[in-house]
């Protein structure tokens, strides 16, 4: 008989409390072994019951959800799936999560008492399995390979005059913290634009971009459309729309500008890094770099196969430091994968590759 996944839920509020547990203990393959209502009481459970998931309200009594994570990652790393309706203005708080170690986040539809959290049925069970995969020495290493915020104004950097390459990195669960382990490494200057694709709540997205240029030397914006797209600078699709690019004029750099369109999800999603993969080829042929870090699901696949197809080079994350490793694998398995590397390592030929002739 299959082990049920024991999950303990922090919430604060008794009625999101039994709404939340229905929701979870609809599916046969999870169950609810205990509930907290403050900060204390949930260190004391995760620490006492070592549960194989825990969803965690970020707005509970003290200490905080924040404070929950950080020492509860400190005593005894645990998979936690944030499930909060406490937004901060650009969504913040969500980079803070993840940066504490959290799997993944999901926003109430309603706030802090969401009444109709039952229409995130889908998502609150398919993220709790997912989380219950993640091995815990990847939270583990993810942690260890963070770095401390940088305390600088973002930079406008002037660009190179000519835009060379474009880079399309796509990713799903796990993927903030990816992401920012790559841009760090990036330098100022180079004669590429970087469109980040990252699967992740409305209202976030705005902050992701505000938190790579604090903590790289490329100046991130959250996409809007209109943006010209320019060498040494990255732009992150915003949620809810997928990121593509039109060219206004025969001039290839200043010509290039970003769309944002509503049309249907692809593969089930919107963003789609396929979407903006495509687009890129379309626009700069063989000069697409497609990278393709840890996440559910096939998103990027088509879109690593279009690169491939006109010249393109792409590399995917490997399993060893990927989160999730749904979305490498898949481009991988159809042999669409130039490169295959660790976390640590995929700056490094993203550079080597923009400044091959």
């Amino acid at each position: 008989m299959k082990k049920k996944i024991r999950v303990l839920i922090v919430e604060d509020s008794f009625l999101m409390q039994r709404m939340i547990a229905d929701i979870i203990s609809s599916d046969s393959d999870l169950e609810v072994i205990d509930k907290a209502r403050n900060g204390k009481e949930a260190i004391e459970k995760i620490l006492r019951l070592h549960p194989d998931v825990v969803t965690l309200d970020i707005n509970i009594p003290g200490p905080d959800g924040f404070s929950v994570l950080k020492e509860v990652m400190k005593q005894s790393p645990t998979r936690i799936v944030v499930l909060s309706g406490h937004v901060t203005q650009g969504g913040s708080n969500m980079m803070q999560a993840f940066a504490l170690g959290a799997i993944d986040f999901i926003l109430k539809p309603s706030g802090e008492t969401s009444l109709d959290i039952d229409k995130l049925k889908d998502e609150i069970i398919s993220k709790i399995k997912i989380a219950a995969e993640v091995d815990l020495k990847k939270i583990l290493f993810t942690l260890r390979e963070a770095k401390p915020e940088a305390l600088k104004p973002p930079i406008e950097v002037t660009p190179v005059a000519a835009l060379k390459k474009l880079v399309v990195i796509g990713a799903s669960t796990g993927g903030p913290s990816a992401i920012l382990r790559i841009m760090r490494e990036i330098p100022a200057g180079l004669p590429a634009a970087f469109l980040i694709v990252q699967h992740m709540p409305e209202g976030f997205t705005h902050s992701f971009a505000q938190r790579i240029s604090l903590e790289s030397k490329v100046n991130t914006k959250e996409a809007q459309p209109g943006d010209v797209v320019l060498a040494g600078k990255a732009y992150v699709a915003a949620a809810g729309y997928h990121m593509a690019l039109e060219k206004k004029s025969n001039d290839r750099n200043n010509g290039l500008r970003i769309k944002l369109t509503q049309d249907p999800p692809v593969n089930f999603v919107r963003p789609s890094i396929t979407v903006t993969m495509e687009s890129a080829v379309s626009v700069f042929s063989a000069d697409v770099i497609g990278v393709i870090l840890t996440g559910i699901g096939k998103d990027g696949l088509e879109g690593a196969r279009h690169i491939k197809n006109r010249g393109g080079f792409t590399i995917v994350q490997d399993q060893a430091t990927s989160i999730v490793f749904g979305m490498p694998k898949a481009v991988i398995e159809k042999g669409l994968a130039d490169e295959v590397m660790p976390i640590n390592k995929i700056a490094q030929a993203i550079i080597k590759n923009i400044n091959e002739d």
